[in-house]
C-alpha cells in the first residue's frame, strides 16, 4: 500500500475539484473579450474566438477589426491555438512559487478582470484549468475558462505572454525559433 503525505491528498483534492469546476461551463466563464490593440478597442464573444481558433473563419465584425489593426484572422488564429505542453501539476506549483506570482503579475496586465482585481488568481485558473484536461495550454482554452463574464487582453502584447511562460516555465522553446 502507497502511503500519501498529507499535503499531497490535499494538493490532489485541490486539481481534482478545479478539474471538475473548470470542465463545467457556469454562468461565470467568459463570454466576451475585450480586446484592445493600441488605441482600437473591440468587443468579440468568446464563441467568436473559438469558431476562428477552431475553425480559421472569422466573423465580419472581427474581420473589420483586424483589417483596422493590419492583421490577419489566420494570425489570431496561431496566437489563440499555440500549444505549450505542460504536467498541470507543475505547473500548479510553478504558478504558485515566487517565480510563479511574478510571471502571474506581468501576464495579468495583459490579460485581466475588467476591474483589474484578482487578475492574478483568475488567470491561475484559467491556465490551470486549460492545462488540466490535456496537459498543454492554449490560449483560447484560458479565454474560455476565465471565471469573470468579460476578459480584457491587450492584443499587441500577446507574443510576449508565450515569450515569457517559455522563458518561466521553459517549455516550447520550438515556439518562437
Amino acid at each position: 500500500m502507497v502511503k500519501l503525505k498529507f499535503r499531497d491528498c490535499v494538493f490532489s483534492t485541490f486539481l481534482a475539484s478545479l478539474a471538475v469546476c473548470c470542465s463545467i461551463r457556469s454562468a461565470e466563464a467568459a463570454e466576451s473579450v475585450i480586446i484592445n490593440y493600441g488605441i482600437l478597442q473591440q468587443s468579440v464573444s468568446v464563441s467568436e474566438l473559438s469558431d476562428l481558433a477552431r475553425n480559421g473563419e472569422a466573423t465580419s465584425s472581427l474581420n473589420r477589426y483586424l483589417k483596422r489593426v493590419n492583421r490577419e484572422p489566420n494570425d489570431l488564429q496561431e496566437i489563440l491555438t499555440k500549444k505549450i505542453k505542460i504536467d498541470p501539476i507543475v505547473l500548479s506549483k510553478t504558478l504558485n512559487s515566487l517565480p510563479g506570482e511574478m510571471l502571474l503579475e506581468g501576464v495579468s496586465e495583459v490579460i485581466r478582470t475588467p476591474s483589474r482585481r484578482a487578475s492574478r488568481q483568475s488567470l491561475r485558473a484559467a491556465i490551470v484549468g486549460s492545462a488540466l484536461s490535456d496537459g498543454e495550454i492554449q490560449l483560447i482554452e484560458v479565454i474560455e475558462n476565465y471565471p469573470t463574464q468579460q476578459v480584457y487582453v491587450e492584443g499587441d502584447r500577446l507574443v510576449q505572454i508565450y515569450k515569457q511562460l517559455d522563458r518561466v516555465l521553459g517549455v516550447g522553446r520550438f515556439l518562437f525559433n
